[in-house]
């Protein structure tokens, strides 16, 4: 169960090379080399979790259904504690739900990471502080791919930092990178083992506004050159609208998806999209949609 560095690290608290001790063990557990077999959506029926604190028994999530097509972009957004991220880990299978049932591909999850069709990443690039970039790209490999030689490794890894725009960053360390740079090579390493499906935690939350922006679009032509279909967790109403293609809007009291809304911004979509109409009326939309579940959040 081998996507991304971050996920192990945020999941279990650990760091540094305790955390590669640790994804050394879980690649042992290998990962089948099997063909695709059904096309990789998402379905999600009923899902539900529950919590329990002190005895006492708290739902997360209430009674969640959702499709997402194979290909598509789309976005989970609503109020701070609404659960996006406890339904994204239902999703990429790190949290099992208390009733329902989650399929990738016509996989349950976990299956679907054995089959390596599952990347993640997260707000944090949680990159090995003593590693270069390429080699950061390289580890998730190394582990999980015993039969490939260290050259087709790197050469692999070389390609996906071209494909994030970060062949010279190679031999540069994290500390030598930006914010933003440090993101390009988290998600060049999720896309290294050529997963179907990227879900991402709010990757973009501690960038500043413009290389958030700057970020929203490289992601946007990553989407459109490989076709992935991808799953992001945002708090921004513009980057959801920008960049999706659907987004489903959460609420709280109880935890559900209260409405779903198709963006119908044509793409391909670049700074001007941001002065359409259709973005303009889409924002609008989810505004007023997040503005009622914090007012019921507030008044239950």
């Amino acid at each position: 169960m081998v996507d991304n560095i971050g996920w192990h690290w945020l999941i279990s608290g650990i760091t540094g090379r305790e955390a590669l001790s640790k994804l050394q063990a879980l690649a042992h557990a290998s990962l089948p080399d099997t063909a695709m077999g059904a096309p990789a959506y998402i379905s999600a029926a009923g899902i539900s979790v529950d919590f329990t604190t002190g005895g006492r028994r708290n739902r997360v999530l209430n009674d969640i259904s959702l499709d997402i097509p194979k290909g598509s972009f789309v976005s989970l957004i609503g109020p701070s504690g609404c659960g996006k991220s406890t339904l994204l880990k239902v999703l990429a299978g790190l949290l099992p739900p208390t009733e329902g049932e989650v399929r990738l591909g016509g996989l349950t999850p976990a299956e679907a990471v054995r089959q390596r069709r599952v990347g993640l990443v997260f707000q944090e690039a949680t990159l090995m502080p003593w590693k270069n970039a390429i080699d950061n790209v390289s580890i998730l490999m190394e582990i999980a791919d015993k039969r490939s030689s260290k050259d087709a490794i790197r050469a692999r890894a070389r390609d996906m930092l071209r494909l994030v725009g970060l062949e010279d960053a190679a031999p540069k360390r994290p500390s030598q990178l930006s914010g933003g740079m440090r993101q390009r090579v988290a998600i060049a390493r999720s896309l290294a083992l050529d997963p179907e499906v990227l879900m991402m935690d709010e990757p973009f939350g501690a960038l500043d506004a413009i290389t958030r922006e700057e970020m929203c679009a490289f992601l946007l032509e990553i989407w459109q050159r490989t076709g992935k279909t991808i799953v992001l967790v945002t708090h921004s109403i513009e980057e959801a609208v920008f960049l999706s293609r659907e987004v489903h809007v959460m609420g709280t009291n109880p935890a559900r998806i209260i409405a779903t809304v198709p963006i119908r911004l044509p793409y391909p979509r670049t700074e001007e999209s941001y002065a359409a109409p259709e973005f303009g009326q889409a924002a609008t939309r989810l505004r007023k949609l997040l503005k009622e579940g914090h007012t019921r959040t507030r008044t239950s």
